[in-house]
């Protein structure tokens, strides 16, 4: 699939009909192509399980049943706690056709993260996988949570899920749910502060077909997809599970590979290879591993690659490109939205961009002082028009939030990208990320990408670092590469190299080896720690 982008930005138009949900267009999938696997599910220890559209239709209307037993109704909320599972979709679904709203959780979150989240957004139920019901069982006492259904197990005190969705009855006559109803509340991953509950409505999911399906993975639910499966690696809890499973997946009616195997290169490529994927989304992390094996011993069936979460280096592209005949197209986009600027199909790939913006989504740069839309070659804030139907609706039962969100005319996302004289956006970092050095503005994730392009860099990430004389000079973090040690010699001879392949301004006067960096619990680094860390070795 190759797109002509002016076509398509020329002939974009908003379709979401007032009745379209989810769980409707799973019953309309489930009429036409029943038999169709959705979800091909690979356990670590290689057990597998397939449900079919027919199977998801059952027991969402068994779960959304039992949700009615128990009075969970329209605007009710909904936690979920569970790993990658082929049961995951049904559970969502049946809340979804109850007209009550997800609330997603991933397994990586503390009790206190659960009883925060249950709090702010007085969830009654939580439906938990068996292995993780004891990062709720602490703190049950301080939540409103009363309903507690528990996946492949039934502890003391828990219902079991798959008692639920037994019996007869496969329909469910429940209220009728449509595109302007609430559908979730997709907690922020905290890069700074608490999380914040993002609303969103039933349209998300039609604008994610609209959008995502064709313009990055280049999926569409009017063509013939039996000869496609899609792997998106991404867990239940993130927004990204949204992003492409269930507003990819789901909504054009694809098959899907769902693997409960933790990351590990070698055997994701195999996973890869064994089950034919044909369209892959990861993460830039797995990718830059990925690439540090030999790609070429692996018989890949991929025709796309696909890359979200932070930018991806271009040492991973031009790997997969080399290797695999696939050059990984990055996307950008957030929790608040679907995909804003994207390397659709067919798009001429410049290493380090995120691609261009997206169809009908108006995303601009605009500068950080005021709405003017800033000139090529100048950093300032990705934006979109607050009456794009594209992003979320504001912040649940945060007013004071809303207020400050949708004041303008453009919501603004917070982060920093500039723009070349093709239309292409580069990512520039978040904006209280940006590195003000002797007056010059320097977007870390320009100098990460030529850090970990030298072959001792695993992984990096650069912070302002406070100096007498230049304000801030660039320091780097760096996690090193298998069969490398750090030391003073290493450290010239990097800051060499980043010399030769940028600017020399943009250069890591410092640098640390590190083991790890901080990342949240959706695995984006946390450049304030090292900030704040930074500040408190070097600042005043």
């Amino acid at each position: 699939m190759s797109i002509d982008y002016d076509a398509a930005c020329e002939r974009f138009e908003w379709d979401v009909p007032d009745q379209y949900s989810l769980p409707n267009t799973i019953e309309s999938h489930a009429d036409a192509f029943g038999d169709r696997v959705a979800v091909r599910f690979l356990s670590a220890e290689g057990d597998r399980v397939e449900r079919t559209y027919e199977d998801l239709r059952r027991d969402m209307n068994r779960f959304a049943n039992a949700l009615a037993d128990r009075g969970v109704g329209p605007g009710d909320r909904v936690m979920h706690l569970f790993p990658r599972h082929p049961d995951a979709f049904a559970i969502q679904l049946g809340v979804l056709k109850r007209g009550a709203l997800l609330v997603p959780c991933s397994s990586m979150l503390k009790p206190k993260d659960i009883a925060f989240r249950a709090s702010d957004c007085e969830a009654s139920t939580v439906v938990a996988h068996v292995s993780l019901t004891d990062m709720v069982e602490p703190v049950l006492n301080e939540t409103p949570l009363t309903n507690t259904i528990c996946l492949d197990g039934d502890p003391d005190g828990w219902e079991s899920f798959a008692d639920l969705v037994t019996g007869e009855s496969a329909t469910h006559d429940g209220p009728d749910v449509g595109a302007a109803d609430p559908m979730s509340i997709n907690y922020t991953s905290g890069t700074t502060g608490q999380p914040k509950p993002v609303l969103h409505k039933h349209r998300w999911m039609r604008c994610f077909e609209l959008v995502n399906a064709p313009y990055w993975w280049g999926l569409s639910g009017d063509e013939d997809l039996s000869d496609e499966l899609m792997w998106a690696t991404t867990g239940t809890g993130w927004a990204k599970w949204f992003w492409s499973p269930v507003g990819v997946g789901l909504t054009t009616g694809a098959t899907q590979l769902v693997y409960d195997g933790e990351f590990d290169p070698e055997r994701f490529l195999d996973v890869m290879a064994e089950e034919g994927v044909t369209r892959l989304c990861a993460v830039p992390t797995q990718y830059r591993m990925f690439a540090q094996q030999d790609l070429s011993d692996w018989n890949l069936a991929l025709t796309d690659a696909l890359s979200a979460g932070e930018p991806l280096n271009r040492e991973p592209i031009e790997a997969f490109d080399e290797a695999v005949g696939v050059t990984p197209r990055d996307g950008y986009g957030q929790t608040e939205t679907v995909a804003l600027v994207t390397n659709y199909p067919g798009i001429d790939v410049k290493e380090g961009s995120m691609g261009k913006p997206a169809p009908g989504m108006g995303t601009t740069i605009l500068d950080t002082m005021d709405e003017e839309p800033v000139g090529d070659g100048e950093i300032g804030e990705i934006a979109v028009p607050v009456d794009c139907p594209g992003i979320f609706d504001g912040y649940y039962r945060k007013p004071n939030l809303d207020e400050q969100t949708f004041s303008g005319q453009y919501y603004r996302t917070g982060d920093l990208a500039s723009r070349d004289d093709d239309g292409y956006f580069f990512f520039e970092g978040r904006a209280d990320d940006i590195i003000i050095s002797a007056g010059y503005r320097i977007g870390p994730f320009e100098v990460e990408d030529v850090l970990v392009s030298h072959p001792a860099v695993a992984e990096a990430a650069a912070v302002a670092s406070p100096h007498d004389e230049r304000g801030n000079v660039v320091k780097a973090y760096v996690v090193l590469a298998e069969g490398y040690e750090g030391g003073d010699d290493l450290a010239a001879e990097i800051q060499a190299f980043t010399k030769e392949e940028t600017a020399p301004y943009k250069y890591p006067r410092r640098i640390e080896f590190v083991q790890d960096l901080p990342k949240t619990s959706s695995g984006k680094i946390r450049r304030i720690e090292l900030r704040q860390q930074e500040q408190a070795a070097f600042g005043e």
